[in-house]
């Protein structure tokens, strides 16, 4: 990547828009990343070497306010929809929905496509596969572990991430060797002993890396992470100081977090109950997979939690994120079947906040301060601590790496951007370093990695059942209908004439309580659509478009609004 003029020197940038890759050359290395660039969320990229692909990771992005009754948001599997056969393997660095929640997506379309994974990623991704009714064909594989998937040599590293067994990848090819983190951080002191494999970055680094994708996500961060040692004494404080009932909201699948959870519950002599379906589900496999010790009769049920004195009693659950139909999002409403919030209440939020996420996350915590309870967060207790690298590690990373390509990955632009710089101050080469965008396509070839092309990509909406159904148009017009909201006119015309001989009928949603709010704009429709038969205007589409005119103009200039406007013009 060259920089354009004007640029300073030794200054990463973002490439031009380009078209179309060409051929990948022979004994070239292919690398197109089908989400987590620019976004925080549906983490997908696909390699392909000798006419053969392997996908790692392909993750979710959760919707925003901008995108009304979208469920989930997937990776665009159109540039290779007409390639599964190609695919050796998906490759899960671990189990996070951002990075495996687009798992039984693809595998609509290819069920035995191969699984690569860790014995508790491949547990929760299976789990998930079964409400799919898909029953996939997986590998398990653990850090130090080295399998060859066609013509990809992959090696597995331990690396320390918010969820157990996540794992870093080194793949190897004939155009050289790529290293990706996957998500991960360097905490020291980690609750299950398991330390990211530092030496192995080192050794593969000696022996040499011609790639590295990194986790951006907290490139902005100075400094290195905080052990997640620090958040037990914390939880510890806030049992005891508790005199009523506590909810505990996180992540489904921070398994360590839960853990010092129950050990502060059992210290202060309380039960507790999951709450959630995935939280519930999670933590069973957790404990089959002896990764969370539960103390006997420690976990009770939550119908039996419910009956328990307030301050014998400790509900884990979801909704961290402030999703309104989740557990903790249904406390904050008064509207859970078993929990109600009430005055002396503590309730900890022991998560962080999603991009994106922050209004829905304080319109809770305001829910249920609004009920008394005292809401315990990451900004007023160190209840939290980030499983991604802040800037110093990620140094410590490149340093021991020394890769000759740098390529940020997982992040919003501006990570990536902080990301690429970390890369230009340890000595990677500014044309070196690879910014890139969903759909770039980056060809590693005679030690160079260059974006030499564009593929169009695009969001995927869920909605319900339907995939791929809902675009951008359906959301426009959700928005509009959500913020401006409706109005219905229905005219009835003589068909030979076009004269107006019922109506107009106006019925509104979402715009005036008040029926005589539109009886100004009767007579305007009519004068439009007489005046319209007068030029010898009949046919029905244009008359409605009359119509559509005539309201819109004076919603606008008596509201200063644009409502969606729906005109049916009938002929008798």
């Amino acid at each position: 990547m060259t920089n354009p003029p004007g640029s300073k020197k030794g200054q990463p940038v973002a490439p031009a828009v380009l078209g179309p890759p060409p051929p990948l050359p022979a004994g070239g290395l292919r690398v197109l990343p089908l989400g987590g660039l620019g976004a925080i969320g549906r983490n997908m990229t696909v390699f392909e070497a000798e006419g053969r692909l392997l996908v790692v990771d392909c993750g979710v992005l959760f919707p925003e306010a901008d995108q009304p009754g979208v469920d989930l948001i997937l990776p665009d599997f159109t540039p290779i929809a007409d390639r599964l056969d190609d695919i050796e393997a998906i490759v899960l660095t671990h189990g996070h929905e951002d990075h495996i929640g687009g798992v039984p997506y693809l595998l609509r379309l290819k069920p035995d496509i191969p699984l690569v994974g860790s014995r508790f990623t491949l547990a929760l991704i299976e789990a998930k596969l079964r409400e799919h009714r898909i029953e996939p064909y997986s590998l398990t594989v653990r850090e130090g572990q080295a399998e060859q998937l066609g013509p990809f040599g992959c090696e597995f590293f331990a690396v320390n991430h918010s969820i157990p067994d996540a794992l870093a990848v080194a793949i190897r090819t004939a155009a050289g060797t790529v290293l990706h983190t996957g998500d991960f951080k360097m905490d020291q002191l980690p609750l299950d002993g398991r330390l990211t494999d530092l030496g192995g970055f080192h050794r593969i680094g000696r022996e040499g890396v011609d790639l590295l994708l990194a986790d951006s996500t907290n490139a902005e961060v100075p400094g290195f992470v905080t052990s997640e040692r620090e958040i037990g004494p914390v939880l510890d404080d806030l049992f005891r100081s508790a005199k009523r009932k506590i909810v505990v909201a996180s992540f489904a699948s921070h398994v360590h977090r839960v853990q010092q959870v129950l050990d502060a519950a059992r210290a202060h002599g309380r039960r507790v109950a999951f709450v959630g379906r995935s939280m519930v589900r999670n933590m069973g496999v957790a404990r089959d997979l002896k990764l969370l010790k539960i103390p006997e009769g420690l976990v009770v049920s939550l119908d039996d939690a419910a009956n328990l004195p307030p301050e014998k009693v400790v509900f884990m659950s979801t909704g961290s994120q402030g999703e309104p139909m989740s557990a903790l999002g249904r406390m904050a409403s008064r509207d859970h079947r078993h929990i109600t919030v009430e005055p002396g209440d503590t309730v900890i939020l022991a998560s962080s906040l999603v991009p994106g996420n922050e209004s829905a996350v304080y319109r809770v915590i305001n829910g249920l301060a609004r009920w008394g309870a005292n809401v315990i967060h990451k900004e007023v207790a160190k209840v939290h601590v980030s499983g991604h690298a802040p800037a110093g590690e990620l140094l410590f990373l490149l340093n021991a790496v020394k890769p000759r390509n740098y390529m940020p990955v997982h992040g919003e632009w501006r990570h990536l951007q902080a990301n690429a710089r970390l890369g230009a101050q340890t000595g990677v080469p500014a044309d070196r370093i690879v910014l890139a965008a969903d759909g770039d396509v980056i060809d590693l070839v005679n030690g160079r990695a260059r974006i030499t092309g564009h593929i169009d990509t695009h969001y995927v909406y869920v909605d319900g059942l339907a995939v791929g159904d809902v675009g951008e148009t359906a959301l426009t017009e959700r928005r509009i209908l959500g913020d401006e909201g409706f109005i219905a006119v229905t005219v009835v015309v003589d068909e030979a004439t076009g004269k107006v001989v019922g109506g107009p009928f106006v019925a509104a949603r979402g715009f005036a309580d008040d029926p005589s709010a539109f009886d100004p704009v009767l007579p305007l429709i009519e004068q439009a659509l007489n005046s319209a038969a007068a030029d010898g205007v009949i046919e029905p589409r244009q008359l409605q478009q009359t119509v559509r005119r005539t309201v819109g103009r004076w919603v606008s200039d008596t509201y200063r609004r644009r409502p969606m406007i729906v005109p049916t013009v009938l002929e008798v």
